[in-house]
C-alpha cells in the first residue's frame, strides 16, 4: 500500500468530491434502510443534499489550505443541513474544521484528532444522543483512528482504520438499537457516513475517479449553455420559448442493465442536437454530463441510459419559470420589505398541502415553508423564512421530528431575529400550539406555553406501508394502511377506512372532547363522510371537525384533544 505523510489542500478537495459522489450514488440504498415502512424514507436524500451543499462550497472555493477548505465544507454543510441526519453530519464536520483551523496540511495524528473533535461537537449538539446511530458509528471509527496512531502516523493507514472502524460499528448497530434488529437493517445514517468515509479512503489511495475528471463535472452547464445560446431571457415572452424543458443528466458510462451502445462523443452529441437547442455535452472516460433545452426530456434520459446509469437528473419547466419572473418584481419587493418596519412577532411553520397551509395561516402563521415528511427544509431554508417573517421575534414550528434539529440550528445562527423553536412533531401539535400564542408575552413565555399546549393533543396519521415488516409486535404487510399514534405504529390493516377507524379507537378515551380529521390529496370524499358518520355514531359526546388539507403522504391527519 502507498504511504502518505500529510493531506494537502488538493488531497482534501478530492476526498470531499469523491465522498460526495459515493454518498450520492448510494442515497437510495440509504433511504431503503429507514426503519418505518412509510413513504418518507429520506435519510439518504437528506444526507446527500446536506453533504452536496458542503462539497459545492469546497469546489467553488479559492482556498489553498486544508484548514480553510474544511471551514468551507463546514459552512456549506451548516447552511444546507436537512433532517436530523444532515444536521448531525454538519456538526461532525463543524468539529472537524475547528480542529484544523490555520493548518496548511494535516498529518495522520491531526486527521484522527479532527474526527474525534467532530464526534465531540456532534454529541454536544444532540439533546438526547441515541446509541446505534450515526453518532455511534462516528465515535467508534474515530476511536479506531486514534488507536492506529500507536503503531503508525501514516495518513492512509489512519484513514483505513477509521473506515474499518465505521464499517464494524455499523454492523453492530442492530445490537444497540432493538428496532433495527427487529426490522433487520443497520442504521441508515451510519451507513451514509460509511459511504462518505469510503470515498475519503478511495481518494487518498488513488483508486477513485481522477480529480481532474471530477472537476470537469463541476462545470455549471446551465449557465454555460445559456451563455453560448446567446438568449436574452429578460426580453423573451413565454410563447417565444421553443423548447420548454431545461434538462440536465449525468451518466456513468458502461454501468447499469440498460447499456446497449458504446459511447462516441460525436454520435451522442449529434443525436441530442436533434432534440432541442442550448446543447452542451461534457464527457471523459467515465462520466457524461448533458444540458439541453428540449420538448422531450424523457427521450434525453432514455438515450443517456443506452450508454450507462443515470447519476443525476434535473428537469425545469422554463415556461413556468418565465411566467413567475414576469409576475414578480423581485427587486421592488425586497426594497419594500427592507423599508417596512418590523413586526413584533412572526410565526414560521413547516407544512405541505394547500389546505393545511391555509389552516396555519388562518391561525396567525405569517410564513409557511412548503415541506414536511418527504421534503425536509434545510437550515438555510428556515433562516430565509425567518428573514421573510420580517419580525423582531420569530417562533418556528417544525411540525416534524426530523426537522427539529435544522430548526434549532437556524435559531442558533439567526441574525435577522430572536428565534424560538416549539418542538412540534406533527401538524396536529403545530395547530394546537398556536392556541396558546400570546402576542403580548415574551418569546420565552410563548415557547413554554405553546409547548405545554401541544402536549394536550394526541396525533394520528394514516399512510400506506412500503414494505413487509414487524414493529413493536405489529405485523405490517406491504400496501397495508398503518395507523401511527404519537410516533408509534399501532394499526396495520389492508382496508383504509377500517385502519382509520381502528386508529381513532386507539386515540379516543373518556376525556376526549374533539376529534379533528384533516384529509389529504388522495382521500375519497365518500370515505371521509363514512368515517365521520361512524365516529359520530360510536362517540356521540365527541365533536368531529373535518378539514380538507390536500397534504401528500398521509391520507388522514388525526388529532384528539
Amino acid at each position: 500500500m502507498a504511504t502518505m505523510k500529510t493531506i494537502t489542500a488538493q488531497d482534501f478537495r478530492a476526498m470531499v468530491e469523491i465522498g460526495e459522489m459515493r454518498l450520492s450514488e448510494n442515497a437510495e440504498f440509504v433511504n431503503s434502510l429507514n426503519v418505518f415502512p412509510v413513504p418518507d424514507g429520506d435519510t439518504g436524500t437528506n444526507m446527500m443534499l446536506s453533504f452536496k451543499s458542503g462539497a459545492e462550497r469546497v469546489a467553488n472555493s479559492t482556498a489553498t489550505t486544508v484548514g480553510d477548505l474544511a471551514q468551507d465544507l463546514a459552512k456549506g454543510l451548516l447552511m444546507g443541513a436537512r433532517g436530523n441526519s444532515g444536521v448531525i453530519l454538519s456538526q461532525l464536520f463543524r468539529g472537524f474544521s475547528k480542529a484544523v483551523v490555520g493548518k496548511d496540511v494535516i498529518t495522520g495524528e491531526e486527521l484522527a484528532q479532527a474526527f474525534t473533535n467532530g464526534v465531540e461537537t456532534a454529541y454536544k449538539a444532540v439533546m438526547k444522543p441515541v446509541e446505534g446511530t450515526i453518532l455511534t458509528v462516528a465515535r467508534e471509527s474515530a476511536k479506531r483512528g486514534v488507536r492506529k496512531l500507536e503503531t503508525s502516523n501514516d495518513i492512509i493507514e489512519v484513514m483505513g482504520s477509521v473506515l474499518r472502524g465505521a464499517e464494524k460499528s455499523l454492523a453492530k448497530t442492530p445490537d444497540l438499537l432493538p428496532v433495527l434488529k427487529e426490522v433487520g437493517v443497520v442504521d441508515s445514517g451510519g451507513q451514509g457516513l460509511v459511504f462518505i468515509y469510503n470515498g475519503f479512503f478511495e481518494a487518498l489511495t488513488g483508486e477513485a475517479v481522477p480529480v481532474q475528471s471530477l472537476q470537469s463535472n463541476k462545470i455549471d452547464l446551465t449557465s454555460v449553455a445559456h451563455h453560448e445560446a446567446g438568449v436574452d431571457y429578460e426580453h423573451v415572452s413565454t410563447g417565444d420559448i421553443k423548447f420548454g424543458y431545461c434538462t440536465e443528466i449525468m451518466v456513468k458510462i458502461g454501468e447499469g442493465e440498460t447499456v446497449v451502445d458504446t459511447f462516441d462523443y460525436d454520435t451522442f452529441r449529434n443525436y441530442l442536437n436533434e432534440l432541442g437547442d442550448s446543447l452542451l455535452v461534457v464527457a471523459d472516460d467515465e462520466i457524461i454530463k448533458v444540458h439541453v433545452h428540449t420538448e422531450r426530456p424523457g427521450e434525453v434520459m432514455n438515450y443517456g441510459q443506452r450508454f450507462g446509469s443515470l447519476m443525476k437528473v434535473k428537469v425545469d419547466n422554463m415556461r413556468l419559470q418565465h411566467e413567475e419572473v414576469l409576475k414578480t418584481d423581485y427587486t421592488a419587493k425586497v426594497k419594500e420589505a427592507a423599508q417596512k418596519q418590523k413586526a413584533e412577532y412572526g410565526i414560521v411553520a413547516v407544512a405541505a398541502g394547500e389546505g393545511v397551509q391555509e389552516l396555519f395561516k388562518s391561525m396567525g402563521v405569517t410564513t409557511i415553508i412548503n415541506g414536511g415528511q418527504t421534503m425536509n427544509p434545510s437550515t438555510e431554508d428556515i433562516l430565509q423564512a425567518v428573514k421573510e417573517a420580517h419580525a423582531e421575534k420569530v417562533i418556528v414550528l417544525p411540525n416534524n421530528k426530523n426537522i427539529q434539529m435544522a430548526a434549532n440550528q437556524a435559531a442558533e445562527v439567526s441574525e435577522d431575529a430572536a428565534v424560538a423553536v416549539v418542538a412540534t412533531r406533527t401538524i396536529s401539535e403545530g395547530l394546537a400550539s398556536l392556541l396558546a400564542f400570546n402576542p403580548e408575552a415574551s418569546l420565552e413565555d410563548n415557547q413554554a406555553a405553546m409547548s405545554e399546549q401541544m402536549a394536550l393533543v394526541s396525533s394520528g396519521q394514516i399512510t400506506n406501508a412500503v414494505r413487509d415488516t414487524n414493529i413493536d409486535g405489529v405485523e405490517i404487510k406491504k400496501d397495508d394502511f398503518m395507523g401511527i399514534v404519537d410516533g408509534k405504529i399501532l394499526v396495520s390493516i389492508a382496508d383504509r377506512k377500517e385502519a382509520t377507524l381502528a386508529t381513532i379507537d386507539k386515540m379516543i378515551n373518556d376525556d376526549s372532547e374533539i376529534l379533528t380529521i384533516i384529509y389529504g390529496e388522495d382521500a375519497d370524499a365518500s370515505e371521509v363522510e363514512e368515517i365521520t358518520e361512524a365516529v359520530e355514531a360510536k362517540y356521540p359526546d365527541v365533536e368531529v371537525e373535518v378539514h380538507e388539507g390536500n397534504q401528500p403522504v398521509y391520507t388522514y391527519l388525526l388529532s384528539v384533544e
